[in-house]
Protein backbone atom coordinates (compact mmCIF):
# COMPACT_ATOMS: atom_id res chain seq x y z
CA UNK A 1 0.00 0.00 0.00
CA UNK A 2 1.02 3.55 -0.92
CA UNK A 3 2.42 5.86 2.07
CA UNK A 4 -0.27 8.32 1.69
CA UNK A 5 3.06 11.05 3.11
CA UNK A 6 4.44 9.97 -0.22
CA UNK A 7 1.25 9.60 -2.65
CA UNK A 8 1.59 12.47 -5.38
CA UNK A 9 -1.46 15.44 -4.09
CA UNK A 10 -2.34 15.28 -7.68
CA UNK A 11 -2.89 11.72 -8.16
CA UNK A 12 -4.82 11.23 -5.13
CA UNK A 13 -7.05 14.03 -5.88
CA UNK A 14 -7.72 12.50 -8.83
CA UNK A 15 -8.47 8.70 -7.16
CA UNK A 16 -10.39 10.58 -4.70
CA UNK A 17 -13.09 12.35 -7.19
CA UNK A 18 -13.13 9.16 -9.28
CA UNK A 19 -10.78 11.00 -12.28
CA UNK A 20 -8.27 9.43 -14.26
CA UNK A 21 -5.30 11.35 -15.29
CA UNK A 22 -4.45 11.99 -18.56
CA UNK A 23 -0.57 10.41 -19.39
CA UNK A 24 0.27 11.43 -15.65
CA UNK A 25 1.17 14.96 -16.22
CA UNK A 26 -1.45 16.59 -18.03
CA UNK A 27 -4.29 17.98 -16.17
CA UNK A 28 -6.49 19.66 -18.70
CA UNK A 29 -5.89 19.27 -22.67
CA UNK A 30 -7.64 21.15 -25.16
CA UNK A 31 -7.04 20.18 -28.57
CA UNK A 32 -7.99 21.60 -32.30
CA UNK A 33 -10.58 23.87 -29.75
CA UNK A 34 -12.75 26.64 -31.19
CA UNK A 35 -15.06 29.00 -29.98
CA UNK A 36 -17.01 31.40 -32.19
CA UNK A 37 -20.79 33.04 -31.55
CA UNK A 38 -22.62 33.18 -35.15
CA UNK A 39 -20.36 34.76 -37.42
CA UNK A 40 -17.74 35.60 -34.68
CA UNK A 41 -15.09 33.89 -33.91
CA UNK A 42 -12.92 34.13 -30.42
CA UNK A 43 -10.27 31.59 -30.94
CA UNK A 44 -9.17 28.39 -33.24
CA UNK A 45 -7.46 25.58 -33.84
CA UNK A 46 -6.20 26.21 -29.94
CA UNK A 47 -4.24 23.70 -28.65
CA UNK A 48 -3.38 23.66 -24.87
CA UNK A 49 -1.93 20.95 -22.62
CA UNK A 50 -2.18 22.57 -18.76
CA UNK A 51 0.18 20.34 -16.81
CA UNK A 52 0.42 19.79 -13.22
CA UNK A 53 1.84 22.66 -10.96
CA UNK A 54 1.97 24.81 -14.10
CA UNK A 55 0.80 28.53 -13.42
CA UNK A 56 -0.92 30.50 -17.51
CA UNK A 57 -2.15 33.68 -17.35
CA UNK A 58 -4.66 34.05 -19.84
CA UNK A 59 -4.59 37.87 -21.36
CA UNK A 60 -5.90 39.94 -23.78
CA UNK A 61 -8.17 42.78 -24.45
CA UNK A 62 -12.42 43.28 -23.81
CA UNK A 63 -14.03 40.74 -26.12
CA UNK A 64 -11.09 38.68 -26.55
CA UNK A 65 -12.71 35.67 -25.10
CA UNK A 66 -10.85 35.03 -21.83
CA UNK A 67 -14.04 34.81 -19.77
CA UNK A 68 -15.84 32.31 -22.24
CA UNK A 69 -12.27 30.63 -22.32
CA UNK A 70 -12.85 29.84 -18.33
CA UNK A 71 -16.72 29.05 -19.04
CA UNK A 72 -15.32 26.15 -21.59
CA UNK A 73 -12.64 24.97 -19.11
CA UNK A 74 -15.75 25.12 -16.39
CA UNK A 75 -17.99 23.16 -18.36
CA UNK A 76 -20.30 26.02 -18.84
CA UNK A 77 -20.13 26.30 -22.47
CA UNK A 78 -19.64 23.88 -25.40
CA UNK A 79 -16.43 24.11 -27.48
CA UNK A 80 -17.41 25.25 -31.38
CA UNK A 81 -14.64 22.93 -32.30
CA UNK A 82 -12.24 20.45 -30.99
CA UNK A 83 -12.20 19.04 -27.84
CA UNK A 84 -11.46 19.43 -24.33
CA UNK A 85 -11.02 16.82 -21.92
CA UNK A 86 -9.76 17.59 -17.66
CA UNK A 87 -8.63 14.84 -15.82
CA UNK A 88 -8.65 12.49 -18.86
CA UNK A 89 -12.24 12.30 -19.61
CA UNK A 90 -14.23 14.97 -21.32
CA UNK A 91 -15.08 17.89 -18.90
CA UNK A 92 -17.87 17.80 -17.03
CA UNK A 93 -19.74 20.60 -15.02
CA UNK A 94 -19.21 20.59 -11.18
CA UNK A 95 -15.90 18.66 -11.42
CA UNK A 96 -14.36 18.40 -8.13
CA UNK A 97 -10.89 18.58 -9.71
CA UNK A 98 -11.50 22.25 -10.49
CA UNK A 99 -11.22 24.90 -8.02
CA UNK A 100 -12.80 28.45 -9.45
CA UNK A 101 -11.96 31.99 -7.84
CA UNK A 102 -14.32 34.78 -9.04
CA UNK A 103 -13.78 38.27 -9.59
CA UNK A 104 -14.03 40.71 -6.25
CA UNK A 105 -17.75 42.00 -6.25
CA UNK A 106 -19.86 44.07 -3.84
CA UNK A 107 -21.83 42.36 -1.08
CA UNK A 108 -25.38 43.92 -0.38
CA UNK A 109 -25.39 45.56 2.85
CA UNK A 110 -28.32 43.05 4.13
CA UNK A 111 -26.38 39.79 3.19
CA UNK A 112 -26.79 37.78 6.11
CA UNK A 113 -23.60 35.46 5.32
CA UNK A 114 -20.64 35.47 7.44
CA UNK A 115 -17.22 34.76 6.06
CA UNK A 116 -17.43 31.13 7.33
CA UNK A 117 -20.86 30.74 6.03
CA UNK A 118 -19.12 31.40 2.44
CA UNK A 119 -16.61 28.80 2.89
CA UNK A 120 -19.08 26.13 3.71
CA UNK A 121 -21.29 27.27 0.48
CA UNK A 122 -17.64 25.50 -0.84
CA UNK A 123 -17.81 22.39 1.32
CA UNK A 124 -21.14 21.33 1.68
CA UNK A 125 -23.19 23.89 -0.26
CA UNK A 126 -24.87 21.44 -2.54
CA UNK A 127 -26.52 20.16 0.18
CA UNK A 128 -26.84 23.24 2.49
CA UNK A 129 -29.56 22.60 5.60
CA UNK A 130 -28.87 19.10 5.96
CA UNK A 131 -25.56 18.57 7.04
CA UNK A 132 -23.78 21.66 7.63
CA UNK A 133 -23.71 21.45 10.83
CA UNK A 134 -21.73 18.16 10.75
CA UNK A 135 -18.40 17.54 12.59
CA UNK A 136 -16.26 16.88 9.61
CA UNK A 137 -17.98 19.85 7.17
CA UNK A 138 -16.83 22.21 10.80
CA UNK A 139 -13.69 20.82 10.56
CA UNK A 140 -12.87 21.54 7.23
CA UNK A 141 -13.99 25.01 7.01
CA UNK A 142 -12.23 26.21 10.12
CA UNK A 143 -8.87 24.34 8.29
CA UNK A 144 -9.32 26.58 5.06
CA UNK A 145 -10.00 29.49 6.83
CA UNK A 146 -6.48 29.13 8.53
CA UNK A 147 -5.12 27.64 5.44
CA UNK A 148 -5.72 31.68 3.74
CA UNK A 149 -5.79 33.57 7.07
CA UNK A 150 -9.00 34.36 7.33
CA UNK A 151 -9.68 32.74 10.61
CA UNK A 152 -9.56 36.45 12.46
CA UNK A 153 -12.65 37.64 10.47
CA UNK A 154 -14.35 33.94 9.83
CA UNK A 155 -17.61 35.31 11.62
CA UNK A 156 -17.79 39.25 10.57
CA UNK A 157 -20.70 39.52 7.98
CA UNK A 158 -19.34 39.44 4.52
CA UNK A 159 -20.59 43.12 3.56
CA UNK A 160 -18.31 44.48 6.29
CA UNK A 161 -15.28 42.88 5.52
CA UNK A 162 -12.68 44.58 2.87
CA UNK A 163 -12.29 43.50 -0.63
CA UNK A 164 -9.12 41.88 -0.12
CA UNK A 165 -10.20 39.85 2.75
CA UNK A 166 -13.70 38.68 0.99
CA UNK A 167 -11.07 37.09 -1.72
CA UNK A 168 -9.47 35.14 0.70
CA UNK A 169 -12.84 33.78 1.74
CA UNK A 170 -12.70 33.16 -1.85
CA UNK A 171 -9.54 31.49 -2.38
CA UNK A 172 -10.53 29.22 0.31
CA UNK A 173 -13.67 28.06 -0.99
CA UNK A 174 -12.35 27.45 -4.28
CA UNK A 175 -10.24 24.83 -2.51
CA UNK A 176 -12.65 23.33 -0.14
CA UNK A 177 -12.81 20.00 -2.70
CA UNK A 178 -9.11 19.53 -2.67
CA UNK A 179 -8.94 20.76 -6.39
CA UNK A 180 -5.79 19.82 -8.80
CA UNK A 181 -6.58 22.65 -11.26
CA UNK A 182 -7.63 26.60 -9.77
CA UNK A 183 -9.43 28.32 -12.21
CA UNK A 184 -9.05 32.32 -11.82
CA UNK A 185 -10.97 35.18 -12.92
CA UNK A 186 -9.63 38.27 -12.47
CA UNK A 187 -9.81 37.63 -9.20
CA UNK A 188 -7.66 40.58 -8.68
CA UNK A 189 -9.78 43.04 -9.80
CA UNK A 190 -10.53 45.91 -7.94
CA UNK A 191 -8.03 45.20 -4.98
CA UNK A 192 -5.21 47.81 -3.84
CA UNK A 193 -2.08 46.51 -4.68
CA UNK A 194 -1.19 44.64 -1.40
CA UNK A 195 -4.35 43.10 -1.49
CA UNK A 196 -3.23 41.82 -5.29
CA UNK A 197 -0.09 40.23 -3.75
CA UNK A 198 -1.94 38.70 -1.00
CA UNK A 199 -4.42 36.74 -3.44
CA UNK A 200 -1.37 35.98 -5.69
CA UNK A 201 0.50 34.98 -3.18
CA UNK A 202 -2.41 32.02 -1.61
CA UNK A 203 -3.14 31.23 -4.89
CA UNK A 204 0.68 30.48 -6.03
CA UNK A 205 1.37 29.03 -2.62
CA UNK A 206 -1.16 26.56 -3.10
CA UNK A 207 0.03 25.60 -6.67
CA UNK A 208 3.35 25.09 -4.62
CA UNK A 209 2.19 23.25 -2.21
CA UNK A 210 0.11 20.70 -4.12
CA UNK A 211 0.99 21.10 -7.81
CA UNK A 212 -2.18 22.27 -8.43
CA UNK A 213 -2.35 23.87 -12.22
CA UNK A 214 -3.69 27.43 -12.26
CA UNK A 215 -5.02 29.05 -14.94
CA UNK A 216 -5.51 33.05 -14.07
CA UNK A 217 -7.23 35.47 -16.24
CA UNK A 218 -5.86 39.01 -15.70
CA UNK A 219 -5.91 42.16 -17.15
CA UNK A 220 -2.60 43.29 -15.80
CA UNK A 221 0.17 40.62 -15.59
CA UNK A 222 2.88 42.26 -13.15
CA UNK A 223 1.08 41.15 -9.94
CA UNK A 224 1.89 37.82 -11.23
CA UNK A 225 4.77 37.98 -13.53
CA UNK A 226 7.33 36.04 -11.05
CA UNK A 227 4.75 33.29 -10.99
CA UNK A 228 3.45 32.76 -14.44
CA UNK A 229 5.02 29.86 -16.49
CA UNK A 230 2.89 30.65 -19.80
CA UNK A 231 0.83 33.32 -21.32
CA UNK A 232 -2.01 32.48 -23.75
CA UNK A 233 -2.65 36.19 -25.33
CA UNK A 234 -5.93 36.08 -27.03
CA UNK A 235 -6.91 39.37 -29.40
CA UNK A 236 -9.00 39.85 -32.53
CA UNK A 237 -9.70 36.34 -32.75
CA UNK A 238 -6.34 34.95 -32.82
CA UNK A 239 -3.95 33.63 -29.55
CA UNK A 240 -0.16 33.62 -28.87
CA UNK A 241 0.96 30.84 -26.24
CA UNK A 242 4.31 30.98 -24.72
CA UNK A 243 6.54 32.03 -21.56
CA UNK A 244 5.85 35.60 -21.21
CA UNK A 245 9.25 36.84 -22.45
CA UNK A 246 8.75 35.25 -25.22
CA UNK A 247 5.17 36.92 -25.66
CA UNK A 248 4.86 39.93 -24.31
CA UNK A 249 7.62 41.89 -26.93
CA UNK A 250 6.69 44.12 -29.27
CA UNK A 251 6.99 41.61 -32.53
CA UNK A 252 4.83 39.15 -31.36
CA UNK A 253 2.12 41.65 -30.01
CA UNK A 254 1.92 43.66 -33.10
CA UNK A 255 1.71 40.64 -35.64
CA UNK A 256 -0.87 38.89 -33.32
CA UNK A 257 -3.16 42.49 -33.30
CA UNK A 258 -1.92 43.24 -37.27
CA UNK A 259 -1.24 46.48 -35.73
CA UNK A 260 2.13 48.66 -34.39
CA UNK A 261 1.92 47.97 -30.58
CA UNK A 262 4.87 48.75 -28.24
CA UNK A 263 5.91 46.56 -25.46
CA UNK A 264 8.19 47.79 -22.60
CA UNK A 265 10.15 47.03 -19.69
CA UNK A 266 10.64 49.56 -17.07
CA UNK A 267 12.19 48.47 -13.60
CA UNK A 268 10.84 44.90 -14.21
CA UNK A 269 7.20 45.95 -15.53
CA UNK A 270 5.60 45.40 -18.95
CA UNK A 271 4.10 48.39 -20.08
CA UNK A 272 2.00 48.08 -23.53
CA UNK A 273 1.28 50.63 -25.57
CA UNK A 274 -1.00 51.34 -28.57
CA UNK A 275 -2.70 47.55 -28.72
CA UNK A 276 -5.89 48.11 -29.92
CA UNK A 277 -8.73 49.11 -27.40
CA UNK A 278 -6.60 49.75 -25.11
CA UNK A 279 -4.91 53.23 -23.26
CA UNK A 280 -1.22 53.57 -22.16
CA UNK A 281 -0.58 52.30 -19.42
CA UNK A 282 1.70 50.31 -16.56
CA UNK A 283 -0.15 46.56 -17.49
CA UNK A 284 -2.03 44.84 -19.90
CA UNK A 285 -4.95 45.98 -22.02
CA UNK A 286 -7.57 46.01 -19.97
CA UNK A 287 -9.73 42.80 -19.98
Amino acid sequence: MTDPVDADPVDAAASRHGEVMDDGDVMLSLAGAGLAYGDRTLWQGLDLDLRRGEFVAVLGPNGSGKTSFLRVLLGQQALSAGTLTVGGRPVRRGSDLIGYIPQQRAVAAQTPLRGRDLVRLGVDGHRWGLSAGGRRSRRRVEELLEAVGATAFADVPLALLSGGEQQRLRVAQALATDPAILLCDEPLLSLDLHHQQVVATLVDARRRSCATSVVFVTHEINPILEMVDRVLYLAGGRFLIGPPEEVMTSQTLSDLYESPVEVLRVRGRFVVVGAPGSHDHGGEPPA
